[in-house]
C-alpha cells in the first residue's frame, strides 16, 4: 500500500519514524501548506494519509478514491470531516495513550513555574537585577506553595486522572469537575459551578467541541471567586483568549500557564501575547506531548494500528 505522511516535521529530529509493516510505498513530507489542491496531488495515489494537524476537509476527501485509511498522529481529530470519511468508507483512526506522562509532567511544569514566578525570576538573574539590588535573595513576587491548594480539574479522562495522583504528592486537594449544567454523577464529581469557586487552581484536560468551544469566557471566569491559576494543556479554544485576558487584567484571577492556543502558531494579535511579562503567566509552544518517550510510543501504537489495518483490509 502507499501511505503519505503529510506533516513528518511535527517530531522532533531523531525520532525514529519507519514505515509500518505493509506500507511498500512510504512518501514523507516535512510539512504540507493548509491549500486543498496541494494536499489531493500529494495523496491523489495514497491508500493512506498519516498527518498530524493538516485539515483533511470533504473537498480533499471527495476527491480521494484510492484513500482507505486516514490515520493521526494524535488523539484529536478536529481537523478531518468525520461525516465525509463515513460516507467514503473510510476509516479513521487516532492515538491516544501516549502522553500520559509527558503532559501531566508538563501541566506540573507550567503550574510551578506560575505559582513560584520562576520564568519572572530567572529573568532578574540573568539581567543584573538581583545584582543591583544586593540583598542576599529577591521576594518581590511572592511564592506559592501547591501544598493544601485546591485543585479543580475539568476533564477526567487518563491524563485528568495522572494529574490526580501526582497532585495528591503534593498534598493538593482535588476537585473533579462534572460536566457544565449536570448534577454530579457520583460522588467522585463536583459540579462545575462549585469547581469554579473553590479550586485555587483550575487545570483543564477536556475535548474541545461543541460544549467546550469557550467553556472558560466572562461568566465562568466571574465565578472563579478565590482568584485561581488556571492552567490550559487541552486546547486553546477552550478559552476565550480576549476574556482571559481582561480577567488577568482586572485580577479575577491570579496567572494563566498555557500549552495551546486558538491559533497555532499563535498569531501576533493575539491578547494572550500582552501578559507575556506578567510574573504568573508562562507559555509553551504545544509541546507538552512530544517528550522523546511519548513520541516513540506515539509511533509505536500507530505502527501496530495502520500494520493491523493492512492486514485486515
Amino acid at each position: 500500500m502507499q501511505a503519505v505522511f503529510l506533516d513528518k516535521g511535527t517530531f522532533s529530529d531523531g525520532i525514529n519514524l519507519p514505515a509500518p509493516v505493509g506500507i511498500n510505498d512510504y512518501i514523507t513530507y516535512d510539512d504540507t501548506p493548509p491549500d486543498p489542491k496541494i494536499i489531493i496531488e500529494r495523496c491523489k495515489d495514497a491508500e493512506i494519509i498519516i498527518t498530524n494537524k493538516v485539515q483533511i476537509t470533504a473537498e480533499v476527501i471527495n476527491q480521494l478514491p484510492k484513500l482507505k485509511l486516514i490515520q493521526l498522529t494524535a488523539t484529536g481529530m478536529n481537523n478531518v470531516d468525520q461525516d465525509a470519511c463515513a460516507t467514503h468508507n473510510i476509516t479513521l483512526y487516532n492515538v491516544a495513550g501516549y502522553a500520559v506522562k509527558s503532559v501531566p509532567e508538563h501541566t506540573f511544569m507550567l503550574m510551578l513555574n506560575a505559582m513560584r514566578a520562576g520564568i519572572y525570576y530567572h529573568q532578574k538573574v540573568v539581567d543584573g537585577t538581583w545584582q543591583t539590588n544586593g540583598n542576599f535573595c529577591l521576594l518581590d513576587v511572592p511564592l506559592i506553595d501547591l501544598e493544601d491548594k485546591t485543585l479543580g480539574i475539568i476533564g477526567v479522562g487518563t491524563i485528568g486522572k495522572r494529574v490526580t495522583e501526582i497532585a495528591q504528592a503534593f498534598g493538593m486537594p482535588v476537585l473533579w469537575a462534572e460536566h457544565q449544567g449536570r448534577k454530579p454523577r457520583n460522588n467522585d464529581y463536583t459540579a462545575f459551578d462549585e469547581v469554579l469557586a473553590c479550586a485555587d487552581v483550575i487545570s483543564l484536560h477536556c475535548p474541545l467541541n461543541e460544549h467546550t468551544q469557550h467553556l472558560i469566557n466572562k461568566d465562568t471566569l466571574a465565578k472563579m471567586s478565590k482568584q485561581p491559576l488556571l492552567v490550559n494543556v487541552a486546547r486553546g479554544g477552550i478559552v476565550d483568549s480576549q476574556a482571559l485576558a481582561d480577567a488577568l487584567n482586572n485580577e479575577q484571577i491570579i496567572g494563566y500557564a498555557s500549552d495551546v492556543f486558538e491559533q497555532e502558531p499563535i498569531t501576533n494579535d493575539d491578547p494572550l501575547l500582552d501578559l507575556g511579562n506578567h510574573p504568573r503567566v508562562i507559555f509553551s509552544p504545544h509541546n507538552a506531548w512530544g517528550s522523546k518517550s511519548a513520541q516513540e510510543k506515539l509511533w509505536q501504537i500507530l505502527s501496530k494500528q495502520v500494520a493491523d489495518f493492512i492486514n485486515n483490509s
